[in-house]
């Protein structure tokens, strides 16, 4: 079972806020409501608070006449009861026949006229919250979403958005109109009859609630398990399609399947505890209202042998109570949906109490980009304590310089591209673009001077243009299509059906590796920064493909400092300094031509390229000419 941190639910010396504050799960029922009436007051908009307004006039009106149905229903039992059926009384008695009509439809639409204004307010509230979390979780660092599986995020969001729902529609807008019919039906059983009757209603509603209570603190953990076993068979439904391909190459169709249907198994043995539990508090619910119902009619009938009731009185009794056991039963179903609510909630509310790992400084300012100096001194970076990562390096990048950084994988290479635009903090040393550390300028206007096109490209589920566009929103679509050129890729575009309309698929996939990798370079030619970072930009290519694009970057990154990160040299020959990167510490650097007559780790790893180059361009010849020769 997953591990949830703590509420933070105050403690108080006072016993009554201690229980009022006693909490649900993890979260208490009080810090989740102070955390959600933010959301839920339309502070600002009067358009809302009137609704809110008109709303609870609705409400107190229409609780005042549900309490005047019942005693429209006994005076239409006492006309009738009355021993000379005169054709006056007769008439009273149809006439509060279709009183107690009336009230009903009447009551009806108070109640429909109510909830269709404040679901405006609801949904309202809603919105805001789950848009907050949606802003929130894009604040939040790199190292929080990689350690994230996104199926489950998304059911979190989408079960916490449920949950508010559920929350500000049946405990804001209800619950406290029918603690006031409540306190309504307790006052009238003191003035139609006497205090006996009020005390033992209140001792039906008080065992009900507390049986309730004690039901629902039994059922909150089989939800709870619900939600995790549905979770978990989300995430793999997810992950497996998202691997499509890879189950095929495997044949794992059958394994995948097993694995998703043990997580379903265990979702229903979840669901068949659920309901069982829910029959068992239905039942009980039900025994204790009829006890207490029966009691008062008991009562009654006792009062109309001795005088003091007439059977008006028995009917309004039975009246009464059958309406009452209408919000009284929605108490119990307002307890246990808000209860389970609060669970479905409690991860949203713990992602939001989850901090930035990088954030802008108090007084932050815009980075001013002039001339595109970048400066690595002596950064010292690790993931984890026990496995550093950059020990000490320090370069710099002149302006309008193409550097290079190359190395084996794992020296470190792609971390530098991640400290450039504060995806991490360096634990020492420090990054300056023009004089001015980057931990000290805002995140925003940091990486709208850098240009990116990663090592592995994914792409929106939408259109080519969109994706394209996405570099720079406000481009005109003759810019959108200039950016395609330059990348090598208008004229396959304009080749496919739709053209600039055409989808791409689920990350990209409609696309292939070498296409994907220039829509990439088309976005970050559109987005025109000063300066470049190039993580294995064109390693999805082929050769001839690649030198295309290579002579498509090197005319965007004129004029601009640009930092290429590489494994394959031969894409890096014309840079201006290279600078070899292993074990996290730079140990050559200079050009293409002086690493070589070093004859150290740069010349040995340029040999074994070259080596396998050539011996996978004699392979491709051979099949050419096998292919070439008659059958």
């Amino acid at each position: 079972m997953r591990q949830v941190e703590p509420g933070d639910a105050e403690t108080s010396v006072h016993g009554a806020r201690e229980e009022l504050e006693k909490p649900f799960g993890d979260v208490s029922f009080m810090t989740t409501i102070r955390h959600l009436w933010p959301y839920i007051w339309p502070k600002g908009r009067r358009d809302l608070e009137w609704r809110v307004a008109i709303a609870f006039v609705l409400l107190i009106v229409g609780k005042l006449v549900n309490m005047a149905v019942p005693f429209a229903f006994k005076w239409a039992a006492d006309a009738l009861a009355q021993d000379n059926a005169a054709p006056i009384l007769l008439g009273g008695a149809a006439g509060f026949t279709l009183l107690f009509g009336g009230l009903r439809i009447l009551y009806a639409f108070l109640t429909q006229a109510r909830d269709a204004l404040f679901a405006a307010v609801a949904m309202h509230a809603v919105r805001r919250l789950a848009n907050h979390v949606f802003v929130h979780m894009h604040q939040l660092s790199l190292r929080f979403h990689i350690g994230r599986k996104t199926g489950g995020l998304t059911r979190v969001l989408e079960r916490g958005r449920d949950g508010i729902e559920t929350l500000t529609r049946l405990v804001m807008s209800t619950a406290v109109p029918t603690i006031v019919e409540f306190a309504l039906v307790l006052g009238v059983f003191v003035v139609q009859f006497d205090w006996t009757y009020a005390l033992a209603t209140a001792l039906t509603i008080l065992a009900f609630l507390a049986y309730t209570t004690i039901a629902t603190n039994w059922r909150i953990n089989i939800r709870r398990s619900m939600n995790e076993s549905d979770v978990d068979a989300n995430v793999k439904a997810i992950d497996s399609l998202l691997n499509y391909e890879t189950v095929k190459y495997f044949g794992a169709e059958a394994r995948e399947a097993e694995r998703y249907d043990r997580s379903v198994a265990r979702y229903e043995r979840a669901s068949v505890q659920s309901y069982m539990s829910l029959a068992v508090l239905n039942a009980g619910q039900a025994l204790i209202f009829t006890i207490g119902l029966t009691v008062v009619m008991v009562m009654c009938v006792q009062g109309i042998r001795a005088g003091r009731n007439s059977i008006g009185d028995f009917v309004l009794i039975n009246a009464m109570m059958i309406q009452l056991y209408q919000p009284l039963n929605f108490m119990g179903t307002l307890y246990r949906e808000t209860r389970q609510a609060i669970v479905d909630i409690e991860k949203m509310f713990s992602i939001l109490a989850e901090q930035p790992e990088i954030a802008d400084r108090p007084g932050a300012r815009d980075l001013e980009v002039g001339e595109g100096r970048v400066v690595f001194d002596n950064v010292v970076f690790h993931y984890d304590p026990e496995r550093p990562i950059l020990q000490g390096v320090s370069f710099t990048a002149p302006p309008g310089a193409t550097i290079a950084i190359v190395g084996p994988s794992g020296a470190g290479k792609s971390t530098i591209s991640r400290l450039m635009f504060r995806f991490y903090e360096p634990q020492a040393g420090r990054i300056t673009i023009d004089g001015q550390d980057i931990a000290a300028v805002t995140q925003r206007s940091l990486r709208a001077a850098i240009g990116m096109v990663p090592q592995d490209t994914v792409l929106f589920n939408d259109t080519i243009g969109y994706n394209i566009r996405y570099g720079r929103w406000d481009a005109s679509f003759e810019e959108v299509r200039e950016a395609a050129r330059l990348a090598q890729i208008d004229s396959f575009i304009r080749s496919v059906p739709g053209g600039y309309d055409a989808q791409v698929g689920e990350r990209g996939l409609k696309l292939s590796g070498g296409e994907k990798q220039r829509v990439a370079i088309a976005r970050t030619i559109l987005k025109g920064p000063p300066i470049l970072i190039l993580d294995e930009a064109t390693s999805a290519l082929d050769s001839f493909t690649e030198h295309e694009i290579q002579d498509a970057l090197a005319r965007v990154a004129k004029g601009r400092t640009t930092l290429v990160i590489a494994h394959r040299l031969s894409t890096v020959v014309e840079a201006d300094e290279i600078l070899f990167l292993d074990h996290g510490k730079i140990v050559e650097r200079g050009t293409h031509r002086q690493l070589l007559d070093k004859g150290g780790a740069y010349a040995a790893m340029w040999s074994r390229q070259r080596e396998a180059d050539e011996a996978e361009e004699a392979l491709r010849r051979a099949e050419e000419v096998l292919e070439a020769a008659p059958a």
